[in-house]
Parts: structure tokens; sequence; C-alpha cells
């Protein structure tokens, strides 16, 4: 395992859009937030301040995601993934160490991102219950996003197409929610959507009216993210290269 985890560093950080893509989900993340805090006065964009100082989130996601997806799509476009596994006849533990890697360069990023979010916009002190709790969660969210995105692109192996589908199970459900007239059903699609669901961690004020509660929101995210990466491991032994 510690072979797999020193080539998977070696061969992630030899991609020029690494560095690139993690120092523009912190810049980004922190952007679109210290943006969002700046265009709304106190009780101008609604109660919770800490969520609208993380509303760059969104960036940040989606620019993990395609991280994620690249450290295993780009080997299978350029048929770099014949030689890693001929190197590393165990797949699952090819993965394993992709998961780990990927995982050791986002969280610092967005350990940087979230709380430069928060302290440019108008929110209590980082060392308040709720509003710590929100900045764990969404470093927490960012990493079980690059994850899932990384099962999903195992089992799609074309990097564009594994993009398109992770963004879409982003952001499908919030939008077919929002079409959606009966409110129960609203709801619903709410719990279950990952982007949805795992959000609710930011929440610090009205907590009895979110559909599904932050940690078990995160809970939620989670779950897909490890149907993804069982799925891909699943994928990835049962496939030739």
């Amino acid at each position: 395992m510690r072979y797999a985890l020193r080539a998977e560093w070696t061969k992630l950080w030899t991609v020029p859009g690494t560095a690139w893509l993690l120092l523009g989900a912190v810049v980004g993340t922190a952007g679109l937030g210290a943006l969002a805090a700046a265009a709304c006065s106190p009780g101008e964009c609604g109660a919770d301040p800490t969520r609208t100082s993380l509303t760059g989130i969104h960036i940040g996601q989606s620019v993990v995601a395609i991280l994620a997806v690249l450290a295993i799509g780009g080997e299978y476009a350029t048929g770099m993934m014949r030689v890693t596994l001929a190197a590393i006849p165990r797949r699952p533990a090819v993965l394993a160490a992709k998961a780990a890697v990927l995982a050791a360069v986002v969280v610092p990023a967005a350990a940087v991102a979230v709380p430069a979010s928060l302290l440019s916009g108008d929110t209590p002190s980082l060392s308040g219950g709720p509003v710590l709790r929100a900045a764990l969660g969404s470093v927490l969210y960012l990493l079980l996003v690059a994850l899932l995105a990384l099962g999903v692109a195992t089992v799609v192996r074309h990097p564009a197409a594994a993009i398109g589908c992770v963004l879409g199970l982003l952001y499908l459900f919030p939008i077919v929610a929002a079409a959606m007239a009966d409110p129960d059903w609203q709801r619903r699609l709410e719990k279950v959507g990952p982007m949805s669901a795992g959000q609710s961690i930011q929440a610090t004020t009205g907590l009895d009216g979110l559909p599904v509660g932050p940690w078990a929101g995160l809970g939620v995210l989670a779950l897909w993210a490890a149907g993804a990466l069982l799925a891909g491991a699943l994928a990835l032994q049962a496939r030739d290269a």
C-alpha cells in the first residue's frame, strides 16, 4: 500500500493542473463567499450570515470534483491505467490510494478556503458551536464531493462524461425539487439529494425548518460517496483497463 500511495502522490503532482485546480478551489470558494457577504447587509440576504459566507462552496465543489475526475479519468484517457495496474495488480489498493491522496490534498485546501470565506463575512466567532460545526462540516463536504467524483469517474472512465455525471448528481436534485409543485416531494428530494442534503451542514439558524438535520444531511452525502466508491471498486475489478 505504501508503494501505491507514493505512486499516486507522484502522479497527481506531476499533472500541471493539480496545483492550479487546488488554487482555484481556494480562491473561488473564498472569493465568491466574500462577494456574497459583501453584497448583503445584515438581515438583507437571509437570517443566516454563515451560510451566506459559504456560498463559494458551489464553486469549490465543482473544482474539487474536476480534480478527482482527472485523478483517474486522465489515466484512462491516456492509457496510463494499463501501466498502473501492471505495476500494482491489486486494483482495490489502487483506488484506495487514489482516494487517500485525493483526501490529502483536498482537505488542506478546504481548510484554508472555508475559514477564509467565514472570516470575510459578517459571521460570529469561529469558536461558536454552530459556526464551528458549519466550518468543519463544509471541509468534510468538499472532501465527500471529491470522493463521490472519484467513484463516478472510475465507473464512467471518460473524463468529460464523468464530470457531467457528477455535476448532474449535485445539481439535478435541487433543480427538480424547485420545479415540483408538491411541497412534500420537494422535501423528499432535498433529503436525498447529495448537494441539498450535504449543504444542510452549513446552516446555523432555522434548523427545525431544514428537510434534514445538518449531520444527517452530511451523512446522506457520505452514503452517496461510499456507494460511488464501491461501484467504482467493483467496476475496476471487473473490467479490463
